[in-house]
């Protein structure tokens, strides 16, 4: 181990291990030559007594990429046989069973980007360092706290919010006008309805195991529950060409049951 040196031997020389299961796409190699232009040779190649690659393959490959006529080497002499093939696996393997701190890793990439420097050299996708320079906010609140009703709201009844394709309206699934205003005057090909349960309870497990009572406000519509069912469904029938789902209480199965429109005799549902 004391007598380990640096040489440099061409390119041309060295032999790739011939059951090397490691694989390098080209996208790999990219990334590889941009790291050796950038920081330089770092890593020696490891090769055996007859120019057979032990490690490195990837470095040889990218310098091949780079049209390098020499790479540096390193001749571990101590090996056996087959210490030598079971590197070859080894040297890929423990550095995958390594991982990140997140905060840290975090913290770098921002220095780095804020110094100016192209991080798509270190290696991470473009999706993963969006992720890790997004980081995790945490929230000033608990995750089932709702925030306070603002004095003045900021959506009045009647108020359209084009998202994209999406559309959002502040109305009433009662009111026929409502329902063709955020169709656009479409018909929809499927609608998924969440209506009032017809209950009240409070709205969480954890409001329940802390003994609080904060019912979700026009959960209990009481004797105009069912009224309100066969407005909404007359409504949802008759700007629907697909299926129709329901979410709701079963308890209340028979109210939606009775609310719903009754097809004529002779035709589709009136």
């Amino acid at each position: 181990m004391d007598e380990l040196a640096i040489a440099w031997r061409p390119l041309g020389d060295l032999i790739p291990y011939a059951r090397n299961p490691r694989t390098h796409s080209d996208a790999q190699v990219a990334q590889i030559a941009a790291s050796i232009s950038e920081f330089g040779w770092t890593n020696p190649v490891l090769i055996d007594g007859e120019n057979g690659i032990i490690a490195g393959h990837g470095r040889v490959m990218a310098a091949r990429k780079l049209g390098l006529e020499r790479v540096p080497v390193i001749e571990p002499a101590h090996m056996s046989e087959a210490q030598k093939r079971a590197y070859v696996l080894a040297d890929n393997q423990l550095a995958l069973n390594a991982g990140w701190d997140d905060e840290l890793l975090r913290l770098e990439l921002t220095d780095l980007s804020e110094l100016g420097f192209n991080l798509d050299l270190i290696g991470f996708g473009e999706g993963e360092l969006e992720r890790l320079l997004a980081g995790s906010k945490e929230g000033l609140t608990e995750d089932d706290e709702a925030p306070a009703l603002p004095e003045q709201a900021v959506t009045q009844p009647g108020d359209l919010w084009v998202l994209g394709d999406h559309r959002v309206l502040c109305g009433d699934a009662t009111v026929l006008a409502d329902v063709d205003r955020v169709l656009g005057g479409q018909l929809a090909d499927m609608t998924f309805t969440d209506p009032p349960y017809g209950v009240n309870y409070a709205n969480s497990p954890k409001d329940k195991l802390r003994g609080k009572h904060r019912p979700i406000l026009n959960d209990d519509l009481g004797a105009g529950f069912e009224a309100f069912l066969q407005d909404a469904s007359t409504n949802i029938l008759s700007v629907t060409k697909g299926a129709v789902y329901v979410c709701m209480s079963s308890s209340e199965l028979h109210t939606l049951q009775r609310a719903l429109p009754r097809p004529a005799a002779n035709g589709p549902p009136s």
